[in-house]
């Protein structure tokens, strides 16, 4: 098994004064304060990076993927396990999930409470994290969040509050497994989408994500279709909705480039077919925009994101962002 860490919350410890916490310890600290762990399984572990999970980039993530292949397929490792800062684990676990093509288990997990305070979680969720990527029945379900005992498909975990330890949540269908007494039960057993293409020649195209508001003009999607981005990923109300005004922006930038449109809720699909008013879903998948369905807006841009980093023609994007709206847990059985 190998442990590798990214930082975050779980390694942040004071400066000898005390007061805030910042990214210092490493790997082998973590895994020496878990009592039981190497009694899960064998591990090697790594530091790859000791820094804040706001700090993380979309390549940086690819280049962690690219790791962990490299683990399971020249270390001869059955699993792996990343930890890093909770700020960004349901974003960085669905681009690990988007290229992952190995049946053995990828699990992210991580800490909301720094190691020196009262209650520190790291340790507990560091255990049940490698307990998951050590089962069997973990195997071909691509990458998985592991905390507070939960395990949650990467295509549907958010994180749903600032310091609770139960922060992390997959609505509106829940976790897909429970950890308990050194084992995990999953609940089921979804498909798994083919991993996509890695960025093609060092691309890393700029998709922006933005959530409208009342009285939203249109103004910054404006601004961002003329400054040149790839793409945008437009989060609306409800079920998919915008005003009027924005709605007429929205004709405009769709001939620029891909429109993605998700819902601002976090919860529940978009939907295709029930309001039909100007600005409406109906309205704008009619003026062009893609349906996100399930995927949350953050989800959604990361998906195109890397559609376009594969140089994907227009097609192949709408096709794909389509289908894995549907189901993001997975292609229909």
């Amino acid at each position: 098994m190998a442990v590798a860490s990214l930082g975050g919350t779980i390694t942040m410890t004071p400066a000898s004064g005390g007061g805030a916490v910042t990214p210092t310890l490493q790997a082998a600290d973590l895994v020496a304060a878990v009592p039981g762990l190497g009694e899960v399984a064998e591990l090697t572990v790594a530091t790859l990076r000791t820094e804040p999970g706001a700090w993380l980039t979309p390549p940086d993530v690819v280049a962690v993927g690219e790791w962990a292949r490299g683990q399971v397929v020249d270390g001869g490792v059955d699993g792996v396990v990343v930890v890093q800062g909770t700020d960004t684990i349901e974003e960085t676990a669905y681009l690990l999930d988007l290229y992952w093509d190995r049946p053995e288990p990828l699990v992210v997990s991580g800490a909301m409470r720094a190691p020196t305070a009262a209650g520190a979680d790291g340790p507990a969720n560091l255990l049940a994290a490698t307990v998951v990527a050590a089962s069997a029945d973990a195997r071909d379900r691509g990458a998985l969040v592991v905390l507070n005992d939960e395990v949650h498909a990467a295509a549907r975990v958010r994180k749903t509050d600032t310091v609770a330890l139960h922060t992390f949540a997959s609505g509106p269908f829940g976790p897909v497994g429970r950890v308990h007494e050194r084992a995990v039960t999953f609940a089921a057993r979804p498909a798994c989408w083919p991993a996509l293409p890695l960025p093609a020649g060092g691309r890393a195209p700029r998709v922006a994500l933005l959530e409208t508001h009342l009285g939203d003009r249109g103004d910054l999607l404006r601004l961002v279709a003329e400054d040149g981005y790839d793409g945008v990923v437009l989060a609306g109300f409800g079920a998919g909705h915008v005003s009027a005004a924005m709605a007429e922006v929205v004709s405009d930038v769709v001939r620029r480039c891909p429109v993605v449109l998700a819902s601002r809720t976090g919860a529940g699909p978009v939907l295709t077919a029930t309001y039909g008013f100007i600005g409406s879903e109906q309205d704008l998948l009619a003026r062009g925009v893609l349906p996100a369905g399930w995927l949350d807006p953050r989800k959604a841009r990361l998906l195109l994101w890397a559609l376009l980093a594969a140089g994907a023609d227009p097609d192949t994007v709408r096709a794909s962002v389509t289908a894995r709206g549907r189901a993001p847990g997975g292609p229909p059985a």
